[in-house]
């Protein structure tokens, strides 16, 4: 290896928007492949319905809103206010329960066989008429529940305010917590899934390379986050779901979000992405490199060195049928002076956004979930390495598992150490 500890501008630039600063980037998926993930997906959960014994599912979560219907409605919003949902039945109809005055933007969707004004009965929107409004909520899900359930009144939810429980299940409706069939549902991705989740991460490797075009010397560290906003945002993406970039000191202990503090020539600029780019699907990807294209020093090598250490063995690690414990058994050991500075995480799921599985580093690894890889799941694979008094170095590559290992699905260069 050896060089100067970047590599040259030409090979991070090849990943730059090539219609430029003033057009997005269009996507070459065929609207075929589109239709097809749709089907996929509402067909994965209404299979974790029928094996769970569940007549239907309500969902709240946006982010398994989009995976069900493929249908937005200010993501982020609904999010932390519950004003839209779902309901999908294993054997009838999937209900799409709109904010009003939107019914519109769920129409001609083919999963959808109904459209319906959703109740808002949270305080927020519904104040001194909550109760009001929950009954006749609670009331439309119990007469649809006893429509489409032939007596099985087993329903799996996936968030809901404690209020809402109590309604639904005074109706003589039985709770199954439901994040676990949705996160099952969500773990194996179809070839058409695939297909857009490569097309989101060539939208956030443009916004990476526009973070390296400039990361000069005085540029703050929102700045530099504000390229990847811009290139996601024009080409059609959805949000980011943290403000992890930093710079120089910032970097350790990680964490901080980017402030307006000025990145300085030679200073580590580290990022994680956590992008939720176009088709609603996540690219979460770390790299880190120098301000200005300098040389890393003797130190900065060595942290670099060994976060690429770390991820290049675990990465070949994983394969198809690997159980988590034994995954942890063959994992890359951190070392003693980076240990209290480490990442929580070795691997983890990724889709629609951060999923199931996760895996604990080995230090952490003690209270881990029981499990193993599967082809058709979407990992990725981190690193953080800092120490005393140092920069910090921060890792990360989106896998696909395959039959026989793993395909890495981005290709952003690592630096050239």
């Amino acid at each position: 290896m050896g060089g100067t500890g970047v590599f040259s501008d030409d090979r991070k630039r090849a990943y730059l928007n090539p219609e430029g600063a003033d057009r997005p980037l269009k996507s070459p998926v065929p609207y075929e492949r589109l239709l097809a993930a749709r089907r996929y997906r509402l067909g994965r959960l209404r299979a974790q319905l029928a094996a769970h014994d569940c007549t239907a599912i309500l969902l709240y979560d946006p982010v398994n809103i989009r995976y069900a219907f493929d249908c937005s409605n200010m993501q982020v919003w609904t999010a932390h206010n519950a004003i839209r949902y779902a309901l999908i039945f294993a054997d009838g109809p999937g209900i799409m329960f709109e904010f009003k005055g939107c019914k519109h933007l769920s129409e001609g969707l083919e999963g959808i066989d109904e459209i319906r004004d959703a109740i808002a009965w949270l305080f927020m929107s519904a104040g001194d008429r909550a109760q009001e409004r929950l009954t006749r909520w609670s009331g439309e899900i119990g007469d649809l529940m006893r429509q489409h359930g032939g007596g099985n009144r087993r329903l799996a939810i996936d968030k809901l305010e404690p209020v809402g429980l109590k309604a639904l299940e005074d109706r003589g409706i039985a709770f199954v917590e439901g994040q676990e069939l949705t996160e099952q549902a969500r773990a194996i991705k179809s070839a058409d899934e695939i297909a857009l989740m490569r097309w989101t991460i060539r939208v956030c490797e443009a916004g990476m390379a526009r973070i390296h075009e400039h990361s000069r010397p005085g540029v703050t560290e929102q700045e530099l986050w504000a390229h990847l906003h811009f290139e996601n945002a024009r080409s059609g993406g959805d949000w980011l779901e943290t403000k992890l970039l930093t710079c120089g000191p910032r970097t350790n202990p990680w964490y901080q979000e980017c402030s307006d503090r000025a990145c300085q020539a030679g200073e580590m600029i580290a990022f994680d992405t956590d992008m939720i780019g176009p088709y609603g699907y996540c690219a979460d990807l770390s790299r880190s490199w120098t301000c200005g294209q300098v040389p890393m020093t003797n130190t900065q090598r060595r942290l670099y060195a060994t976060a690429l250490e770390q991820i290049e063995h675990n990465l070949a690690l994983i394969r198809p049928g690997l159980d988590f414990a034994d995954f942890n058994d063959k994992s890359w050991r951190i070392p003693d002076r980076h240990l209290d500075y480490r990442y929580s995480l070795a691997v983890h799921g990724v889709g629609m956004a951060d999923e199931w599985p996760v895996v604990p580093l080995h230090p952490d690894f003690a209270s881990a979930q029981s499990g193993r890889f599967e082809a058709g799941m979407v990992v990725c694979v981190e690193s953080l390495i800092g120490e005393q008094g140092s920069e910090s170095v921060k890792l990360e590559t989106q896998v696909l598992v395959t039959e026989t290992g793993t395909e890495r699905l981005d290709s952003f260069p690592w630096e050239d150490i």
